[in-house]
């Protein structure tokens, strides 16, 4: 299939011009470049066929996706540790309210990531496999890098720095829970110590996965251990039945009226906050190969639809089961790992909980290959355009070293970043439930004023009040309930 673009000024970079030729089982045998295109200043191969730099970088060096590789990195960079705190939200809005938001946000940004599927090939001929390409050809070179490039790399890396927090932290929980009693005795290490150890896990692993294709046995383990320690738990609150005095009222919860908006917002913003994962989506997409016959949008679908079915499967049971096991009395302070080491610890053996904490550390450091990821490809292109050529091996390995030590140095220097993650994740929630929508006007042009047009610029605008929303309400509850701000003092 031959992927061209209009022709480029020098200096700019194409996205994919390449023909691909595939045998009958669908696999790429052979990338050409099209006749009428070259980049300049690009490497030759040894048959002196221009290469693009698509090939140079890791989003787009392989084209070998399928349907299963696509579920693989859904999943796991769709569940995180976020959706342990649904139980929470109800805790603030209750029964009702809370399935009911729980549900539209869920197919809020189901519909959005199909936006992003349509958008990926949506003029023809040309291929976005990036987040910031798409927004670039929505709303203009200048003003959608401002809008994207921020959002998309403060989401990429805080990501990772969240999860260096949480896998680091529960290191230190799941060896606490090993020695028990005797930890004291035996000079273990500091938290700080258990960050190094994490980043040093994930930062290994990275240096084995040149590319985002070449990470699908990795997120395929990652979204096997998500989906069990999201099963695990609402299976142990089901066996173990209610604790003692539950009640389900959320006026109980917050006793101020104040204090009961604040909740409320709160609670949209755990909600909308646990859907990640759309600044990856187009990468993914990016890593399928297409043909006229064989669109990479219809084995995205297909990705989709299969990870989504499993990720309902994981929230909604783990929400509405939390909740009717605890109820008011589900741990508000502390972090939910915290919560979950108090409250589980009683309720359930040392080996179930050991369980989940490998799932969430092993989760934590596959999912960290997938949003490094989109970091990794932005740093190898500056360098690539810069020199003209690829990037080589030791370069890539130490442009991955470099930000797992800038990564570590944040999460050391602010370990309190949890506890103000409506606040940081609220910044972002745009990319998921608002952008989409307008880039799909900007670039599709429906009729104004029809249905789709009204739709779209509604859930748009609602998205990027969402997010205002849920970052002015989150400043405000520190503001009223203080943060305990241990600038490099992780505990």
């Amino acid at each position: 299939m031959a992927e061209m673009l209009d022709e480029c000024k020098p200096g700019e970079i194409g996205l994919d011009r390449r023909i691909h030729i595939m045998n009958d089982d669908g696999k790429i045998i052979r990338s050409n470049m099209h006749e009428n295109y070259s980049i300049p200043d690009s490497k030759e191969d040894r048959n002196g066929i221009d290469q693009p730099l698509d090939d140079w970088l890791p989003i787009t060096q392989s084209r070998r996706g399928n349907s299963w590789t696509a579920t693989f990195h859904l999943l796991c960079s769709g569940i995180g540790i976020q959706t342990l705190s649904f139980p929470l939200a109800f805790v603030y809005i209750g029964w009702f309210w809370g399935i009911m938001c729980l549900s539209v946000a869920f197919v809020w940004q189901l519909y959005t990531i199909g936006l992003l599927v349509s958008l990926h090939e949506s003029v023809p001929g040309t291929r976005f496999s990036r987040y910031l390409q798409l927004s670039m050809a929505a709303f203009g070179v200048k003003v959608g890098r401002v809008v994207a490039i921020f959002p998309v790399m403060y989401l990429s890396g805080g990501t990772c720095v969240m999860f260096i927090i949480t896998g680091g932290g529960t290191m230190k929980l799941f060896y606490q829970l090993l020695c028990g009693d005797h930890c004291s005795s035996k000079h273990p290490l500091t938290t700080t110590e258990w960050f190094l150890v994490f980043i040093c896990m994930a930062i290994l692993v990275s240096l084995f996965c040149p590319n985002l294709h070449s990470a699908a046995l990795v997120s395929f383990l990652g979204a096997i251990m998500a989906v069990g320690y999201c099963t695990i738990l609402w299976v142990v609150f089901v066996a173990k039945g209610k604790v003692d005095g539950v009640v389900y009222d959320p006026s109980e919860a917050v006793t101020s009226e104040s204090g009961r908006v604040r909740s409320v917002f709160n609670a949209l913003g755990i909600i909308a906050v646990a859907f990640r994962g759309h600044n990856v989506v187009l990468e993914i997409q990016g890593t399928m190969p297409s043909t006229p016959n064989r669109s990479s949008s219809k084995f995205m679908l297909k990705g989709v639809v299969a990870s989504y079915l499993i990720i309902a499967m994981c929230f909604f049971p783990l929400a509405i089961v939390g909740y009717w096991a605890f109820g008011n009395k589900f741990p508000t302070n502390g972090g939910m790992l915290t919560a979950i080491s108090t409250t589980l610890n009683y309720h359930t053996s040392k080996s179930a909980l050991g369980l989940i904490y490998i799932q969430i550390i092993i989760s934590c450091v596959t999912a960290f290959q997938i949003y490094s990821m989109v970091v990794y490809d932005n740093l190898e292109r500056a360098y690539a355009t810069r020199a003209r050529h690829e990037c080589p091996k030791l370069i890539r390995n130490g442009i991955r070293i470099f930000f797992g030590g800038l990564t570590f140095f944040i999460s050391v220097a602010f370990p309190f970043l949890p506890s103000i993650a409506l606040v940081t994740g609220g910044i972002s929630l745009h990319l998921t439930f608002g952008y989409p929508c307008l880039m799909w006007i900007a670039i599709k042009r429906p009729p104004m004023k029809s249905v789709k047009w009204w739709l779209n610029l509604g859930l748009g605008c609602l998205g990027i009040a969402l997010s205002v929303l849920v970052v002015g309400g989150s400043v405000w509850n520190l503001v009223c309930r203080g943060l305990d701000a241990n600038f490099f003092h992780p505990r």
